[in-house]
């Protein structure tokens, strides 16, 4: 079997390390909220350029303090897209607050933002980007739209972590930057995990009162909060595998590279626009063949996904909004035809070669 990502190939090249890291800890006997836990936020907020990182319990949670602290609620709006995953509408949901969806382009399979103002009315308050795939959204045209509308950014970075436009990093442009932490991201800890970047100090203590049940210690609670902390063992595994990032990045996109020299034209290959680096959490090429290249490849033991199958408008869960079948035609075209492929660091260049070869079959 060629699995999406081979967990076990990378944990045996590092266990050393994480084994070392795990010991430390444990005879510490600080498991919450403590020095690795701050050292890692410390270390990613400078590796991003921004000055507040705050680890918190799940990407999900990074991206539902983010909208809490910076005032999101009851009956506002935020603009997103909805060709991701459900964790996106969730985090505005739990607010209070309401998704607005806005097609995507054709191309990137991000947000449109030549779509976004036509749908700002009076109670919109942010744009909530996904950097889909690890492929950075067009920031700048986002970011140009809310500096017009007065609207916040809160960036969605859970598949995007060391993506770039022009060198800086997806999770500095906005108001907020969240992560997901979750095994199979490129940068993944050994369970649920996440963090929230801030340009603002104050929405930081805001988020580190929210993660920590409203209290600023002491048993003292201002507020109504959460429990969601960034536990000291997976922030001493990330630490292991945050030095290694780059390194991690570089090898996924010379797998893609592979891939699309590999692949013939009959199939959508992802792209990387001028000035954008594209860090291939999955590598999602689209074909009106899907389907069967999905059976021929299970035929073969070769792991394939559809990310994803169905468009957040068109979920059960959120029929309520009223949204329909034909609302977002390139969103519903690409979960027609969307297939990733195996893709991860220690993928040997045989596969890929093998993969292609059965898909150009089809």
């Amino acid at each position: 079997m060629i699995p999406m990502i081979d967990l076990k190939k990378q944990f045996s090249e590092i266990k050393g390390e994480i084994f070392e890291a795990l010991t430390e800890i444990l005879e510490s006997a600080q498991y919450i909220l403590g020095p690795k836990a701050l050292e890692l936020e410390q270390k990613i907020a400078r590796y991003h350029g921004v000055p507040e990182a705050i680890g918190v319990a799940s990407g999900t949670d990074a991206l539902h303090l983010a909208l809490e602290a910076l005032g999101i609620g009851e009956g506002d709006e935020v603009i997103t897209t909805p060709f991701t995953f459900f964790a996106t509408a969730e985090a505005i949901f739990y607010t209070g607050a309401r998704p607005v969806f806005v097609d995507i382009e054709q191309d990137t399979m991000n947000i449109d933002p030549a779509r976004i103002e036509e749908k700002i009315t009076a109670r919109t308050k942010a744009i909530m980007p996904v950097h889909i795939f690890g492929q950075p959204a067009d920031m700048d045209a986002i970011c140009g739209i809310a500096k017009k509308h007065n609207l916040l950014i809160i960036e969605d970075c859970a598949q995007s972590f060391g993506a770039e436009i022009r060198g800086k990093k997806t999770g500095s442009f906005g108001d907020a930057g969240c992560f997901s932490f979750y095994p199979s991201k490129n940068l993944g800890a050994f369970g649920d995990a996440g963090m929230a970047l801030l340009q603002d100090r104050s929405v930081a203590d805001e988020i580190r009162q929210l993660r920590n049940h409203g209290s600023k210690g002491a048993y003292r609670h201002e507020k109504i909060g959460f429990n969601s902390r960034l536990d000291e063992m997976q922030a001493g595994i990330l630490l292991v595998k945050f030095k290694r990032i780059d390194e991690y990045n570089e090898k996924r996109r010379k797998r893609a590279a592979l891939y699309n020299e590999f692949l013939s034209d009959s199939v959508t290959k992802p792209v990387e626009r001028p000035g954008m680096k594209h860090v291939y959490h999955q590598y999602t090429l689209r074909s009106a063949k899907r389907d069967e290249m999905q059976k021929v490849l299970r035929d073969n033991d070769i792991s394939s996904v559809v990310y994803y199958p169905i468009p957040l408008h068109l979920q059960e869960a959120v029929s309520f909004l009223g949204y329909k079948q034909g609302d977002f035609p390139v969103a519903e075209e690409a979960a027609k035809k969307v297939l990733s492929l195996p893709i991860y660091p220690e993928l040997p260049k045989e596969a890929v070669k093998e993969i292609a070869a059965i898909i150009n079959n089809v």
